[in-house]
């Protein structure tokens, strides 16, 4: 599956320009050019990359990076900004409101490919450390974070270490008091019935991906995954 990267730029022949290289190396490329447009595109695409022009016609593209960094649907996607030469400030700023890297005009397309490939590559990577995939339900470890075909799911913290260690291991089956050692650690006072409000309220806010947790009778339970 190719990446999708969102190319945001006011000026026609470089959007051509980029996006004719890119797709020669099999990127799928979406051109913008505003910032309203690129804000849009990233909520109703969720493009692997942008590629974000940073003197748009609407809205700087300072202030489009904060936009997807404070959006939790947007919040992850990587974001190389792109400048001309000299405006180190916009640089700065733009590294310290979110931004994973920058490229100064003109710039090489070789060089720019190379850029977004090490971007994707360092980007891959921190997600593999971090995030724990079964089908549709996404976890985001450091972000304390749950999400179900990309709709957020709102877990107590106690709920979220649980959901994370069914997860980390599907459809491994998990009795009650190692449920509650996961989270509190060894001889912490518990009861069945507390465990099983637990999971019903996780079942709850999972909605119809409640029954992804299986109750194993006279054992525990298990979060089912497709083998």
């Amino acid at each position: 599956m190719a990446y999708k990267v969102l190319a945001v730029d006011d000026e026609e022949p470089i959007l051509e320009l980029i996006s004719h290289h890119l797709a020669k190396e099999g990127f799928d490329v979406i051109s913008v050019k505003t910032g309203k447009d690129a804000i849009k595109k990233c909520l109703d695409e969720y493009p692997d990359l942008v590629l974000l022009d940073l003197i748009l016609p609407d809205i700087h593209g300072l202030d489009v990076a904060k936009v997807l960094r404070a959006n939790d649907t947007t919040k992850h996607i990587p974001i190389i900004m792109v400048t001309a030469k000299g405006d180190e400030t916009d640089v700065v700023v733009g590294l310290e409101v979110g931004a994973d890297d920058y490229i100064t005009k003109p710039f090489s397309p070789k060089v720019l490919i190379a850029r977004i490939k090490a971007t994707l590559r360092k980007h891959r990577m921190a997600e593999e450390k971090n995030t724990i995939n079964v089908g549709d339900l996404v976890i985001l470890i450091k972000e304390h974070e749950a999400y179900w075909k990309g709709k957020k799911i709102s877990l107590t913290s106690t709920e979220f270490k649980v959901l994370t260690c069914l997860a980390r291991r599907p459809n491994w089956v998990f009795t009650r008091y190692q449920i509650v050692d996961m989270v509190h650690g060894e001889d912490y006072a518990v009861t069945d019935r507390s465990v099983d409000v637990l999971i019903a309220s996780i079942r709850k806010k999972l909605c119809d991906a409640g029954e992804l947790i299986e109750t194993v009778r006279g054992v525990g339970y298990k979060l089912k995954a497709k083998e």
